[in-house]
Parts: C-alpha cells; sequence; structure tokens
C-alpha cells in the first residue's frame, strides 16, 4: 500500500490487541472521534442508525474515543463501550481511548487531517464527532464536522457512491 493508505497503520482495540486497518481493505469507512460527554454525544444513535442502514454493504464505522474536548471523555476502556451500548444500542466497533489532534496525537489522526499525509484532506478534529470518509483503497476522500450528523443525505450519498465503486 502507499503512503496515502490509512492501510499502514495499526489501531488498539479496547481489550488491548491490535488491528491492522488493512483488515478493511475493500471497506468504506466511516471514522470518528467520540466522546461520552458532548453536546454531539447523541450522534452515537445516528452513527447506529446509518451503520444499521449499510449493515449488508462494505461499510464499516470506526470510532475513537478522545478526551482531547472539554475532557469530555472521561470513561476507559470497557466503560466506554459499555456506556455506548448501554445509553444508544450501538454495534460498531470503538477502539481504545486516543489523542485526536495536536502534537500528541494518534499517528491515524495525523494522517487523517494532514492533507500532505494523506493526499487529499486538510482538517484535524476541531471537536468530538468529527468524522472521515475513506474509500475502498484506503485513502481519505472526504471529511464532516462534528454538526454534520451520520445520517445527513450528505453522508449517505457519499457512502453510496463509493461502495458503488469497485476497488482499484
Amino acid at each position: 500500500m502507499t503512503g496515502k493508505s490509512i492501510y499502514q497503520f495499526t489501531v488498539q482495540c479496547l481489550n488491548g490487541e491490535e488491528r491492522k486497518l488493512i483488515d478493511y481493505k475493500d471497506k468504506v469507512l466511516l471514522i470518528v472521534n467520540i466522546a461520552s460527554e458532548c453536546s454531539f454525544t447523541p450522534q452515537l444513535k445516528d452513527l447506529e442508525v446509518l451503520r444499521n442502514n449499510f449493515e449488508r454493504e462494505d461499510f464499516r464505522i470506526l470510532a475513537f474515543p478522545s478526551n482531547d474536548f472539554g475532557g469530555q471523555e472521561p470513561l476507559d476502556g470497557q466503560e466506554i463501550i459499555t456506556f455506548c451500548e448501554i445509553n444508544y444500542d450501538t454495534h460498531f466497533e470503538v477502539f481504545r481511548k486516543i489523542r485526536t489532534r495536536g502534537e500528541y496525537a494518534d499517528p491515524l489522526y495525523k494522517f487523517l487531517g494532514n492533507k500532505k499525509q494523506n493526499g487529499h484532506v486538510g482538517a484535524a478534529p476541531r471537536w468530538n464527532f468529527h468524522k472521515y470518509l475513506v474509500d475502498r483503497d484506503g485513502a481519505v476522500v472526504d471529511f464532516f464536522y462534528p454538526f454534520t450528523k451520520p445520517n445527513s443525505s450528505r453522508i449517505k450519498k457519499k457512502i453510496v457512491k463509493l461502495l458503488n465503486s469497485k476497488a482499484l
């Protein structure tokens, strides 16, 4: 894979295991930084609706909890997934809490928000629930600010377009 793909990265699952993002090859991804005490937290339900809309498709949501914005993610580990499941009945993948911006940002998020690295998008998260859309080849193709709801027609149309295009 080229340096313009997320497939070069490995992330940590909540149970401590590592997951290579190349495992998502040929899938369309929505990568989002989440927090349990944010005014945008109800978007967890919207993310689940979106996941359900494309349940039979090659689409996945990857959620990364972050405490970078206003200390709005005080939970850790299994507490985060329990919160998401009990309060919003979520079934998408939630990974270990990370930093999403600044000098200490996780390498994946440095890549996602830096156009020089990813070749297309130059927008680091400004708050929780910043979303990145990744195509079947692992390329970052778009981003959405937190106020854009996950099940908005804008996001759904772009997902459908990517799902209908074949991987190179």
